[in-house]
This record gives C-alpha cells, structure tokens and sequence, in this order.
C-alpha cells in the first residue's frame, strides 16, 4: 500500500509535487515569502502540499512528500486546527512556557511526520495526542509555537536521524517566519538527562545547535541562576575530581577512567567539559572511535589490564545457589492491594514493555527507577499504581520475561528484564522457576570498551551523586530544572518597496476587570506599499488583528499614536520608519469571551517558596484555605506520594497555632513568604554561601 495522498492524485489524475528532504526549506526552495507567519502559511499549503480528501475531527490536512532517496518518500502532514471549533481551544504548551497571557489565536497548525510504521495508512482521530511521531511541530497563526515532539532512529525511526529532522524544522520555521519556537527538553539517552550532560559538556542543550536558549526555569530559576549552575559545573577540575573521590569506592575506576581518555586525547583535558566533550567526540567519529578501540586492545595498555582485574575479580563458586523467580500473578493474589489484579497486571506489563524498549535500543543495561518511571506514565497516569508495582517487581515472571531489581554500579536502583531461557527447574505448578542471581552490585564499566558506558557512570557519579558537595548538587537540581527553551528569530526588514510594522493594541483597551491578566505586548506585523496612507495602515492593522486573534474578530481601528496629527489621506512615507512598532486603538474588542488568553479563562493564584508566580508545568497543589498554588515538591511531597485531601500552607496555619517544628520560613503577614537562606528547593541545607554563588 502506497501513502494516501499518491492515491488521491491518482484519483485526481495529478502528478503529486516532490521535494527534496535535504533542500526542502533553504531560501528560496520552494517558496522564499517575505510577510508574516498567518499568510506565509497559507502560501506553503497551497504551493508546497496537496490537500487529502478525507479529514481528522473536522481539521483539513495537507501533505507533502519528501524525497529522502530513491526507495524512501516521507510525508509531511500539515493540519489545521480552528480554536473556535477545538475541544481544546487554550494551550498548555503556552501556559508552561510563559505565555499565558498571550491572546488566543484563530488557528494552530500542527506539522507532523507520523512514525515509519505508519507512513502508509491514514492520520487517525488520535493524531495530536501520539508521542511515537518522528516530528510533531504546533505553530499558532500569530507565529508563536512548540515543538512538541522529535524522534530518529533511537526514537523507532528506521530512516530518520535525530539531527535530519530537527534541521528539517528549523528550516520550516525558517521560510515560515515563525517568531519563537519553544521547546520542552525533556530528552533522555541511556538513563541521562541530555539537557544537563549537554549542558555541562558545550554549555548548551542538543536543541542549542539549532539556536535554542534558556526560556523559563521551573521552581524559581532565573536564567542568571542556570547560567551559574551550568559554570560550576563544567569547570569543575579532573584532578580535584580524583581527589573527592579518592576515600571512595569509585575511586580507581574513576582514575582510570580520566587517565585512559587523557592519554586518548591530543589536546590536554582538564576540566570535566574538557572530558565529556571530549568522550562525545570519539563517540561521533568513526577515525578517533578505531583509535579507541585499538587502544583498548593493546596488550601493552597496564592501566586496562589493572582496571579489569579491579572490575572482574571475582571468586570462583561452582555451588552458586539458583534464585527463585515467581510469576507476578502469583504474587499479587497475596498483596493487599486497592488496585484490582486486572490494574496491577496492566501495569506490569507496560513496565515489562518499557524495559524491552530500552534493551532493544540501547543492547545492554537497565533502567533506573525513575526513569522507568517516567516511561510507564506515557500510558498511566495513576503515578500511586506504579509505585506500587516497581516495589514488588523483583525476581517475578512477567510473560516470558523475568524482570529483576539491582543496584548498579552508580549505586542507584535498577531494572533489568530477562528471557525466560533453559530454566534450571520448573515447579509442577509452574509457579515459579529458579535462575542463577545477577550479582548485588553490577560491575564498573572497562573504561575504554564502551564509550557510553563509561559517560554514563562519569555523568552518575560526577553530576548526581559528587561526594558531599551542597553547591555542586544545588547546580546539578538548577539545570535539571530547566527545561523550556526558546529559539527567537529575529525581525528581518527586506529590500523591497513595501513598510513593515509591528501593530500593537493599546493597553489600555484590556484594563477592565473581567481582564485581570496582563495581556502579551507582542504585537502583529503588517505590511503595506511604500506609498500607502494613514487609512491604508489602519485598514491593514484591522484586518491582521481580526485575522489572528478570536476576541479581535470585531475590531475597528480608529487611531493610530505615533502619527500626531496626521489625516487618513495623508501618506505614511517620511513619518515612520520600516520596523518601527505602532499603537493602534479603537472599539469592538470582545472582553466577555472566554477565548481571551492561552493560559485559559481560570484566575487562579500561584505563589510558591521557590520563587514561582505562574504556571511553570510541575505538579502542584492548591491550599483549601486562601487557594493559592505551590509546588508539591516545595511543600515536601513527594511525586510518588498523593497529593492530601486536605492541604493547608504554612502562611494559613499560623492563626491556628505555633507550628510543631522550627519553619525554615520567615512570614512578614500570611501573603508574603521570604525565603530563608535554608530552604532551596525544598531542601533543607546550610546554603548561605551557595546561595550567592548562583546569583
């Protein structure tokens, strides 16, 4: 079966356009449009994508097919969504990000390469809500958008690579003249956060290549305070490094790790930047990676020969007792449980296929708690449920697998799945078997054997878990809680005969109560000849803000500030300059509809200890009293904990008597909470030095 839109130009007995995938979007390829976002959009659907014949929930799409080689065509799909018809008119990712108070746009175009698999099948109802797409892009018609999800080949992808498509992307919002792009970095690679270790190792994210920059920190972090974070940890020095660790068990194989990366390397590595940029490399480059892998097979190399004496050694037990393993249906008839079996077996086996995930990508290891974790909550929500299950998943049989918990050799819990091969003994019942046991402490990785391996127990023991370093844990918590990340693009006043400016309403039109948050002061281009008069700006301003924005929709434009005392008639040339921003005001603005701001109709107040006054996309919870928002972390809940029926801050329990134990919080009344220099995030450590460190 070929892809649906070849079909439909069959049908329509029209050759279908191709483009290539590498050249799709460079300046003048296709298209080359030089106005704004809501109209270059409109030009791309109708010069670069053919319309389908079918739609998802009343949304049109289009498709464009890319050429990537000649047995590959991948389609691009474009669809529209119009907010007045959307089940979902407000928009999350706005509300997260910081726009909240940005007005509700008409339409949102979604950009989608769905997954290899189903390149030749119809987009289904669902489409907006997969996470398996290798490109899922979401621009609103003001030109402000997301990019909400990126996978390549270590994503499922069997022709895509990560970098092919994030460039695709860019240059799509390129030709577009998107404003700014913003970006969620919650990416993973072998169990590590890619935002910290590309953080330390090139003082950017992976989305940094491509020009994304700090946007907005969750629980308070500023951008001076991530710029810091990101300092000290990057020039912390590899032989200070071996000195902390030097009482510790990691200490040899830490050693012996920077020394065989330092004798690798032809440029001197001192700090641990130096060292993970430097491990990255030999792992992109397929010269320095056979340099590497002679090198570790040196029979002269004495450091390797100790460093796999150290990791191997162990004692020989031809008596080695086998291991019960009992199949998790069993195990979960005994548990007392407020979960039905059905529930609990559901949730097995999505950790069960979570685990297969991950060894199928990456060939070897396991996963953490958290971070299998986080991969079952794609499908369950009920965080209490998982919790549950990864407390009983240890030597149980799940399927044909047994799913196996250890610490490794971080020290930090791990699971790890199994076939189910040649079984020692089976009992009648075949309730259970008996394997051999993993080892308690997995071993260290050889340093050199696989570049990865030995990134990742650095990245473990040098960025998680550095041996008694308030500073150095307050900076590692900073970046991680950094995740939204913003790629301006700048303003660009072409060399034509046409003015360009940037209509702004006055803000005075929305001071009225019912509009009690402050609107955006982005303002909307529009652009008219170069002899155009007042009457012609003022129509072009009215109709672009009519075009864009849902309680514009009745909007007449009656005054424009800038021009003093000129007249309708009176011509435009001489009396502003192309790129200026103008205020324009009049009447019909609709201040009753709901469809007012991205962040929604909701007043609702938040106000944490970290610093946070709005929406930042963690968990929170509201007090039953003044029904102001914090952070469950910053209150002391855990994410594995439920949130309590009855929540009450610190700021309202104060009438009611003297707290049981010393506060960390100093209160001038119950509405101001100051900060003392020993609570940040949460934590409960003597910082006052820290503190000043990374501000």
């Amino acid at each position: 079966m070929s892809i649906p839109i070849l079909e439909t130009c069959r049908k329509r007995k029209r050759r279908p356009k191709l483009f290539g995938l590498h050249s799709f979007g460079e300046p003048g390829c296709p298209i080359n449009p030089t106005g704004p976002f809501r109209d270059n959009i409109r030009c791309f659907l109708q010069q670069c994508a053919e319309p389908e014949d079918y739609c998802v929930k009343g949304m049109p799409i289009w498709c464009t097919l890319l050429v990537r080689d000649k047995t590959s065509v991948v389609p691009l799909y474009t669809i529209e969504e119009s907010v007045n018809h959307s089940l979902n008119p407000f928009c999350d990712h706005c509300r997260c990000t910081g726009w909240s108070n940005h007005l509700v746009s008409k339409r949102k175009y979604h950009v989608v390469i769905p997954n290899d698999r189903d390149w030749n099948k119809p987009l289904e109802d669902n489409v907006l809500n997969i996470h398996s797409h290798l490109l899922h892009g979401l621009i609103h018609c003001n030109g402000f958008g997301h990019l909400l999800c990126i996978n390549g080949v270590e994503g499922g992808s069997k022709y895509l690579y990560g970098r092919e498509i994030m460039d695709l992307w860019d240059r799509i919002c390129e030709i577009l003249r998107a404003r700014k792009i913003s970006v969620e970095d919650a990416s993973k690679k072998h169990g590590m956060d890619l935002r910290l270790l590309h953080g330390v190792a090139y003082g950017h994210t992976w989305f940094g290549r491509w020009g994304y920059k700090f946007g907005r920190g969750s629980y308070g972090v500023l951008e001076e305070n991530y710029d810091k974070a990101i300092e000290i940890l990057s020039s912390q020095k590899l032989d200070k490094i071996i000195q902390d660790f030097s009482d510790r068990e990691q200490s040899r194989q830490i050693k012996c790790t920077v020394q065989h990366y330092r004798d690798l390397s032809e440029s001197q590595l001192v700090t641990i930047r130096d060292l993970f940029k430097f491990m990255l490399t030999v792992k992109s480059h397929s010269a320095l990676q056979k340099k590497l892998v002679a090198a570790t097979t040196a029979p002269s190399a004495s450091v390797q020969k100790k460093s796999i004496r150290i990791s191997f050694h162990k004692k020989d037990n031809s008596k080695e007792k086998y291991m019960r393993c009992k199949r998790f249906t069993n195990v979960i008839a005994h548990m007392d449980s407020r979960w039905p079996a059905k529930r609990l077996e559901f949730a097995a086996e999505v950790i069960v296929d979570a685990l297969k995930e991950h060894k199928s990508e990456v060939g070897h290891g396991g996963m953490t708690r958290q971070d299998l974790r986080d991969a079952a909550r794609i499908h369950i929500g009920d965080t209490g449920l998982l919790d549950y299950v990864l407390k009983s998943m240890n030597n149980v049989i799940v399927g044909c697998h047994i799913v196996r918990r250890g610490i490794n050799s971080a020290r930090v819990l791990e699971y790890t799945i199994h076939d189910i091969d040649n079984p020692v003994k089976v009992s009648e019942a075949k309730e259970e078997i008996y394997q051999k046991p993993l080892p308690d402490v997995l071993p260290a990785p050889v340093p050199g054997t696989d570049v990865y391996n030995d990134v990742v127990y650095l990245y473990n023991n040098t960025l998680l878990n550095y041996p008694e370093s308030d500073l150095l844990e307050l900076a590692t918590q900073a970046v991680l809680d950094s995740k939204h990340f913003v790629k301006d693009q700048p303003f660009r006043d072409e060399d034509d005969q046409l003015l360009r400016f940037f209509c702004r309403v006055k803000p005075r039109l929305f001071e009225v109560e019912n509009m009690s948050t402050e609107t955006s002061r982005t303002g909307e281009l529009v652009i008219v000849q170069l002899h155009a008069t007042v009457h012609d700006l003022k129509q072009a301003a009215e109709k672009a803000l009519r075009d864009t924005y849902c309680i514009m929709d009745k909007f007449v434009v009656t005054e424009i500030d800038n021009l003093g005392e000129m007249e309708d008639r009176d011509v435009l040339f001489g009396a502003l300059e192309s790129g200026e921003e103008i205020l324009v005001g009049g009447s019909g603005i609709d201040l009753d509809s709901n469809l007012r701001h991205e962040g929604g109709s909701g007043n609702w107040i938040v106000r944490c200890e970290c610093g946070a006054r709005d929406d930042d996309g963690e968990r929170m919870v509201a007090c039953d009293i003044c029904e102001v928002w914090q952070h469950t972390r910053c209150c002391g809940i855990e994410d594995s904990e439920a949130v309590p029926p009855l929540f009450v801050c610190p700021g309202c329990c104060i009438p009611f008597g003297p707290p049981m134990t010393d506060s960390p919080l100093a209160f001038q009344n119950s509405d101001d909470l100051l900060l003392d220099s020993a609570t940040v995030y949460g934590m409960d450590f003597e910082y006052e030095n820290c503190i000043g460190l990374l501000q």
